[in-house]
């Protein structure tokens, strides 16, 4: 499905009691719609994940980039490290997603960042088929290990070389998968993918796998 307009747009998501900022791009021929899930201390406006937004906004997709935490709760730093409270954000703003993404016939999928990959799995073993596509950016699953087995979604795992506690922690997890998973090691990269060219690697790699279960999904819609 393919709308025909595009959007990029600032939103108050509410959530409850509480206002959640975020930024929803659409592009005029969006495939899908991916969720952001940031890591601890992050936010809407980290660099690396808007990047990685610009390039799948580039190759037809839509993202939702937002905060996890209102900047009042952000400021208490054991908040940035609960996953329950971070999973239960990322459900909420899902159900308001699915409402539009039902509508115009567009899958979704979630694309985690460190400690934001435990939440993002963790909501997708909570939405099983309604969430077609994870990717985990130097991810820590190993704070989601006992939802892993219950996730449906094909999952794709991204990891620097020189993450070699993070490589194992992925490794864990793609044996505890039970659905479609893939560990891709980038050359040359750490933690955050700084060196030149690693994060575009990211991004085209993020994007090939959204567009490609994407359009399995469109399928079945």
């Amino acid at each position: 499905m393919i709308l025909p307009q595009s959007i990029d747009a600032e939103l108050d998501i509410p959530i409850g009691r509480i206002t959640l900022k975020g930024r929803f791009s659409l592009p005029d021929t969006a495939h899908g719609i991916v969720l952001f899930a940031h890591g601890s201390g992050s936010s809407r406006k980290s660099p690396r994940n808007n990047f990685v937004a610009e390039v799948l906004q580039e190759k037809g997709l839509g993202t939702l980039l937002f905060d996890l935490l209102t900047e009042s709760e952000d400021l208490f730093y054991e908040n940035r490290f609960n996953i329950g409270l971070l999973t239960r954000r990322l459900i909420a703003v899902t159900d308001w997603v699915l409402v539009y993404s039902f509508r115009h016939k567009l899958p979704i999928g979630y694309f985690g960042a460190s400690t934001g990959a435990a939440s993002a799995l963790r909501a997708a073993a909570h939405f099983k088929d309604d969430v077609a596509a994870v990717v985990s950016r130097g991810g820590r699953p190993d704070l989601a290990m006992a939802d892993i087995p219950r996730v449906t979604a094909p999952t794709l795992f991204l990891v620097g070389e020189k993450d070699i506690p993070v490589i194992e922690w992925n490794q864990k997890a793609l044996e505890t998968m039970k659905a479609p998973s893939k560990l891709q090691i980038i050359p040359g990269a750490s933690h955050l993918f700084e060196e030149p060219g690693k994060l575009q690697q990211v991004a085209d790699l993020s994007a090939n796998w959204f567009r490609a279960h994407f359009k399995e999904k469109e399928k079945y819609v």
